[in-house]
């Protein structure tokens, strides 16, 4: 579970910042967003949220990180840069204590079949920070 939610989101929320995937590697030109600045502040939150789960008000960015996630997922975010797994976990362990709906429904749209969440559920989800 760790997993997944490190994948959707660090291929989410900084893949969104950061573009397409290219052939070896996602590029790393906003390595250094604050993905904390997203997601305690609702109006950016909810405009990537609504961005990610109805496809509607994106940016180009969110666009891009949409079209990612699939990608992410289905290589373990082998494309992502250290700072990006970091930053993903960061934002996955954020979603799935502090605003689990939004977890749930985020999984529901990337992960219908529930196949990349139980390819990386770990026995106890790491402890709140």
């Amino acid at each position: 579970m760790k997993f997944l939610c490190v994948t959707i989101f660090e291929c989410a929320l900084i893949v969104v910042a950061f573009g397409m995937p290219q052939d070896t590697t996602y590029p790393t030109t906003y390595d250094d967003v604050n993905v904390d600045d997203i997601l305690h502040n609702d109006r950016l939150f909810n405009r990537y949220f609504t961005c990610l789960t109805k496809k509607e008000g994106c940016t180009p960015e969110g666009k891009l990180l949409a079209a990612t996630i699939p990608d992410a997922l289905a290589t373990t975010c082998a494309k992502c840069s250290a700072k990006q797994k970091t930053a993903a976990e960061k934002v996955i362990k954020y979603l799935y204590f502090n605003k689990r709906d939004k977890f749930d429904e985020l999984a529901k749209i990337y992960d219908p079949e529930s196949n990349y969440l139980n390819k990386y559920l770990v026995d106890g989800f790491p402890a709140k920070v």
